[in-house]
């Protein structure tokens, strides 16, 4: 059977894709820095789709716990199939107002372990095959401090390493959600609703997973799931950056 490895699985769109895969017959090996939460998820899994389950306790915002998911990305006798690069969090869009170490830790699980990661998924799958899941953001297309720069920065890497390494069997896709229902925001201390987004913007992680596997079936670059957020994609890229960074100071996708 196929294994996939997921960070930041530990919930929201990180548990959806586990469930989602794990539903199809995939083998996973779950990372986050929960290890309760990380275990509870892994023991239901096994017993409601009798998959193998492998659980790493890491924060990726750590080198040392990076090197050893990446080794595990790289161990040939027991190959990953599939990356989820899902790890994240946010910050508030204040930049100058933020500790600086939190946005360094920001980049750093953003950016810098989705690289790492990647970078050991593609050597260990070049010649037979695999795919790379990123999930970015809508926020990637649009002006949006830090957050909206590390998700542009996995939109853009993805399209180039997804053409590059086809030819070595090796797809990658980056999944652009907008919002969505997951833990994200309470994580942040906002309560249901605080966003101020209207409730036709808001996305259910089972939609979002659904259409970001199949976009990655598919080879596409970049997955935005929903026709209104491709429709808000498009017209993002006709309109001025000032404009779209005014708008964007709303919620947080």
């Amino acid at each position: 059977m196929p294994t996939a490895l997921i960070t930041g699985a530990s919930a929201g769109l990180g548990a959806e894709f586990a469930r989602q895969l794990a539903m199809r017959g995939a083998d996973l090996v779950l990372v986050a820095r929960g290890a309760d939460a990380l275990e509870d998820l892994a023991a239901r899994l096994r017993a409601a789709h009798g998959v193998a389950v492998e659980v790493i306790v890491a924060d990726l915002s750590q080198e040392g716990d990076v090197e050893r998911v990446a080794a595990r990305l790289a161990r040939t006798g027991e190959p990953i199939d599939l990356l989820v690069n899902n790890a994240g969090f946010g910050l508030p869009l204040h930049f100058a107002d933020n500790d600086i170490d939190d946005e360094v830790r920001h980049l750093r699980v953003h950016v810098e372990a989705s690289m790492r990661l990647m970078h050991a998924a593609i050597r260990a799958m070049r010649g037979r095959g695999g795919r790379i899941i990123n999930v970015a953001s809508v926020a990637g297309f649009i002006s949006r401090s830090t957050y909206s720069a590390c998700k542009g920065w996995l939109i853009g890497f993805s399209r180039w390493a997804n053409a590059e390494y086809a030819r070595d069997g090796v797809t990658v896709t980056a999944v652009c959600p907008g919002f969505t229902h997951t833990t994200f925001h309470a994580r942040m201390g906002l309560a249901a609703g605080e966003e101020g987004v209207p409730g036709l913007m808001w996305l259910d992680a089972e939609d979002v997973v659904r259409e970001g596997l199949r976009d990655a079936a598919r080879g596409r670059s970049v997955s935005i799931p929903s026709l209104r957020y491709k429709a808000i994609v498009a017209a993002a890229r006709l309109l001025p950056s000032s404009l779209t960074a005014g708008v964007a100071r709303r919620g947080r996708i």
